[in-house]
């Protein structure tokens, strides 16, 4: 679960906190909007053909239990999907961009991936994303090399070629 807390950020104050069936659309929104600016023109054509504006919808519905937001001004400005040790997901809206609410989200993806017990985090990046595979390794993530993600689709899953970065969390117990 997440905690609820606010951050003082460069937008103002940041409060992040587990998602609701209320941020489903918000979420929805930033998630396909961020997709294909990271996405397109470096994944499968056979993924893009599905990643529809209407399988976000269904996807960030679906997927609310394992969903935190940030919030500023009680907007949704961005989300992180933490599932286990891995960190499946990281969005932050177009307006909220090249602030510190990414920094805020990752910080939380990573408390929450210690809380599930574990002392390393994974996350796997688009190989033709440079400006987040940038942002990652200047908060402290390694870059394993690339890796084949299987990417989840309603009929299977499409093979992506992406960079494995992981990140070793201070006093976790082996795991």
């Amino acid at each position: 679960m997440a905690r609820v807390g606010d951050v003082l950020s460069d937008d103002g104050a940041v409060t992040v906190r587990s998602a609701t069936w209320e941020d489903a659309e918000a979420v929805a929104k930033i998630w396909i909007d961020g997709w294909r600016d990271a996405h397109l023109g470096h994944v499968p054509d056979e993924l893009v053909a599905v990643r529809t504006e209407e399988s976000f919808g269904v996807r960030a519905s679906q997927r609310v239990a394992d969903t935190t937001v940030a919030t500023v001004n009680e907007v949704v400005a961005g989300f992180v999907m933490v599932v286990g040790d891995e960190v499946e997901q990281v969005y932050v809206s177009k307006k909220h961009r090249g602030t510190s609410v990414a920094t805020i989200l990752l910080t939380e993806a990573e408390r929450l991936v210690a809380a599930n017990g574990h002392r390393k985090a994974w996350l796997a990046v688009v190989a033709g994303n440079p400006r987040a595979r940038r942002f990652y390794e200047r908060n402290g993530w390694t870059d394993e090399g690339s890796f084949e993600y299987a990417a989840s689709t309603a009929s299977g899953s499409v093979i992506v070629p992406t960079h494995r970065y992981i990140k070793e969390l201070p006093g976790q117990t082996s795991r």
